[in-house]
């Protein structure tokens, strides 16, 4: 499955939600310190409800612990940096398993110190004037593009609703 990282995290409830998706698509969760809040606290829990115990998280004091961290991993994965300053559309890459798909904060984003060490760039396309999606939208929306071009790998597909008698 495919990894995905938080850099710098500051609203609870996106990582919450974060922590959900991770939980349900089988990707792991890369926290890269430092955090804006604690993980104990409620907004996170709220927003992840109980799926806390299902995802697999990792915190990272920083990017270089993050970074030694990856350097241990063999074959060395890629690591698309998402960010509005992108050299290529998300649909344009070939995610492979367990690629790293970092994103930046809510505030200011990427740093571009963390994107240049990246394997490249990558963006979601927006109209004109728009400044940025929710942390939680974009993460989702790559890691279900990457996990689609794996014929979503693992998954299940909901069938119709049962229809009540």
């Amino acid at each position: 499955m495919f990894r995905i990282a938080l850099h710098a995290p500051e609203i609870p409830p996106n990582t919450g939600n974060v922590i959900r998706l991770a939980a349900n698509t089988g990707a792991e969760l890369h926290l890269v310190g430092p955090l804006g809040f604690s993980l104990a606290e409620r907004q996170v829990r709220r927003a992840g409800l109980d799926y806390h115990e299902l995802a697999d998280v990792r915190v990272h004091t920083d990017s270089d612990a993050f970074r030694a961290h990856l350097d241990g991993i063999a074959p060395a994965p890629s690591v698309w940096a998402f960010t509005t300053a992108a050299d290529r559309s998300y649909t344009d890459v070939a995610y492979a398993a367990g690629d790293v798909l970092l994103f930046g904060r809510e505030s200011d984003g990427l740093p571009d110190a963390e994107a240049d060490r990246a394997t490249a760039r990558v963006g979601l396309p927006m109209v004109g004037g728009s400044r940025s999606l929710n942390l939680a939208n974009a993460v989702g929306i790559a890691v279900y593009e990457a996990w689609r071009q794996h014929g979503f790998a693992g998954g299940i597909t909901a069938g119709p609703p049962a229809r009540r008698a």
